[in-house]
């Protein structure tokens, strides 16, 4: 258990990313019939005559009470920082619809994580759909220089949807070859779910994602991006070390298959940063995360 003085802290980091008001899109375009099929699109507010393309994937552990709008101030945040930025929506779990005794420590009670498949159905039609969208709607967008980002969940989402094409053969959203990205910067991620899972990350958040414990060894190899490597593409995970919502120990872990699997990840360790600091503009960490971004997409 966290002492009181680190918990405090955490609530009020938590309390300064969720402070700002939301920041309404310059345009919302659907990629689906779902109300949740959406994203979100913000022009640059520099006057780059093209501008790298960010995409963010919110985080909220998969759950339904946590939608995009959490996040719209870290887009914004972006595209002053001179970036065009999509912001997308999925499809996330509801009310318990497991087994209590399959729905982990918090007994099913808490509103599921995710909905399998329809959040990984959701991620991949955005991204098939995005640059036809943002050809439309994002003129400035420079879609050849195209980087995912995500925050908890969601940085488990964009590792996951930069590695589509090593997939299992016959999975629904394999792709033939690598996505056009400049990479990937995954902050805070649930990168690594077995230890995620072991950790008992957001309630056991990533065993809902699965399904419960009759389906997360058999769904595993389909979602978690530990297991998915290498990919070929550039990734850095950007982590507080202080962070007591997804803990070091989750990037470490996802960086050690990296490397096992033979490949780079690069991991930004933060001191004295928890796990919210990372999508709030008034934090010094949110200028990290975008330099992160520009050293991927510039």
């Amino acid at each position: 258990m966290p002492d009181d003085a680190a918990a405090a802290r955490a609530a009020a980091e938590e309390e300064s990313a969720f402070a700002h008001p939301p920041v309404d899109p310059d345009a919302t375009a659907a990629y689906g019939d779902h109300p949740d099929q959406v994203i979100d699109f913000y022009a640059p507010r520099t006057d780059t005559p093209l501008a790298p393309l960010v995409v963010v994937l919110h985080g909220g552990a998969w759950r339904a009470p946590y939608d995009r709008r959490h996040v719209t101030p870290f887009a914004d945040f972006l595209a002053r920082r001179g970036f065009a930025v999509a912001n997308v929506e999925y499809r996330r779990g509801g009310e318990p619809q497991i087994p209590a005794q399959n729905a982990g420590s918090e007994g099913g009670a808490a509103p599921l994580a995710g909905r399998w498949p329809d959040t990984f159905d959701d991620v991949a039609a955005a991204l098939d759909a995005l640059p036809a969208l943002a050809r439309e709607l994002l003129p400035r967008a420079d879609r050849r220089r195209t980087v995912l980002t995500g925050h908890s969940a969601g940085g488990h989402l964009a590792l996951w949807a930069a590695a589509r094409h090593v997939l299992p053969v016959g999975a629904p959203w394999r792709l033939d070859g690598p996505a056009p990205l400049r990479g990937v910067v995954a902050l805070a991620p649930i990168a690594h779910l077995a230890v995620a899972e072991k950790l008992d990350v957001c309630g056991n958040a990533s065993l809902q994602l699965l399904g419960g414990h009759d389906r997360f060894a058999e769904r595993q190899p389909y979602a978690d991006p530990a297991l998915l490597l290498p990919t070929g593409i550039a990734t850095t995970l950007v982590q507080g070390r202080a962070d007591l919502d997804v803990p070091q120990a989750v990037a470490e872990a996802y960086a050690d298959a990296a490397a096992k699997a033979g490949e780079v990840v690069g991991l930004t360790l933060l001191e004295d940063v928890g796990h919210f600091p990372l999508i709030d503009p008034a934090a010094d960490a949110c200028a990290v995360v975008a330099e992160e971004i520009a050293q991927l997409a510039w």
